[in-house]
């Protein structure tokens, strides 16, 4: 097995750890995270889609969710498995890069949502290399006319 990416664009929020908190709370709604996803023989991950499937929560919360056995050994191969905002790369969170690591990886501080989607890949590279990718998250934000318009959160599963 291997670690599988996943990603979400949410609307932006200067509150980042509000936006991470909701996005975390739509997922677990929809029941879009492991192991309801592998019940229901529904590939994944799935993110920012509007006609993903949504086979709805299984657990009574998200807590419930991260106690249960086998995401406990696995994760949920979604956000769920990031519970905070960071400033330093570490296990559940979702790293924000510095503008300087921004201008590096992806050639400016105020990235499109174009550019994400073309350069996020090598600077996972860059993750890995300083910390691993598996249970590990980033939130940037995207920009439109030099004005947030987006935060894009990604991760790696766990396994």
């Amino acid at each position: 097995m291997g670690a599988d990416p996943y990603f979400y664009y949410v609307d932006y929020d200067e509150d980042k750890n509000n936006a991470l908190q909701k996005l975390r709370q739509r997922e677990f709604d929809a029941g879009r995270y492991s192991p309801v996803m592998y019940q229901w023989d529904i590939p994944y991950p799935l993110a920012n889609l509007s006609n993903a499937p949504a086979p709805g929560k299984q657990h009574a919360s998200i807590e419930e969710v991260m106690e249960d056995e086998q995401v406990m050994e696995e994760g949920t191969g979604t956000i769920l498995d990031i519970m905070q905002i960071s400033d330093k790369l570490g296990e559940g969170s979702a790293y924000v890069p510095t503008n300087e690591e921004l201008i590096e990886h992806f050639g400016t501080d105020k990235p499109t949502s174009e550019i994400i989607d073309e350069k996020v890949w090598y600077y996972w590279e860059h993750v890995a290399n300083s910390f691993g990718v598996r249970g590990v998250g980033i939130c940037i934000t995207a920009y439109h006319n030099d004005a947030p318009s987006a935060l894009y959160f990604g991760g790696y599963s766990y396994d």
